[in-house]
């Protein structure tokens, strides 16, 4: 009937609504944040740059990535997770702070990061809020540094061998971003899976090499 009050919200609305707000104010944050600089844009505090972690490394999680992004990722990773355990952010280098972004560039990321984070609200929300706490850097600060030498180091021939990397880099910086544990843990899982498997690519490549090297030896030698 007209003029009849509309029903209560119920708590899951309530619940959507909060994760909505939320999200919006991080989206407005680093919009707003963009400046004229690469270091302006990513900011100087650490929450500030996993989201710009998590962004860089989506598309890796396709192997079609520009050659040499993935090592760009992981040295990023690696400073993020020193300014974590440290518990201050470190600054970028001058020649690469200082570097300025084009219109085009600014108008993709800002696309890229609205489309993100309307996505992420889906998924993430505030849950076992003792694994992302302060206390906690100095462990949430070793998985993300072990997960970017996990994408540093290369892996011969693979080509596929940045995706789980990638996958824990994104579940980590999201899940200490939003104060998930519960996608925090999971990046945790992500990265130990990652980085053994890149220590068992080096070893089946290792005894693949010295296989070869073997059976040349012997040929050599008939």
């Amino acid at each position: 009937m007209p003029g009849q009050p509309s029903p209560p919200p119920t708590p899951s609305e309530l619940r959507k609504e909060r994760r909505r707000a939320t999200v919006a104010r991080i989206a407005d944050a680093h919009l707003s944040a963009m400046g004229g600089t690469l270091a302006d844009t990513i900011g100087h505090d650490s929450r500030q740059r996993l989201v710009w972690l998590a962004l860089l490394a989506m598309p890796l999680l396709f192997p079609v990535a520009l050659p040499g992004m993935g090592s760009a990722v992981g040295v990023f990773c690696l400073v993020i997770a020193f300014g974590l355990c440290a518990g201050r952010s470190v600054p970028l280098p001058a020649w690469l702070g200082e570097r300025t972004l084009s219109d085009r560039v600014r108008g993709l990321l800002t696309r890229m990061l609205a489309r993100v984070i309307h996505l992420i609200a889906r998924l993430g929300r505030p849950r076992l809020l003792g694994l992302s706490h302060h206390s906690a850097r100095w462990a949430n600060g070793l998985m993300l540094s072990v997960a970017g030498v996990s994408m540093v180091v290369p892996v011969p021939v693979i080509s596929f061998d940045n995706v789980l990397p990638a996958l824990a880099m994104v579940l980590t910086a999201w899940g200490l971003r939003l104060r998930d544990g519960l996608m925090l843990l999971a990046g945790h899982v992500a990265t130990l899976v990652a980085a053994t498997s890149v220590v068992l690519l080096w070893w089946g490549g290792s005894q693949l090499v010295v296989d070869l090297l073997t059976r040349l030896g012997v040929s050599a030698l008939q």
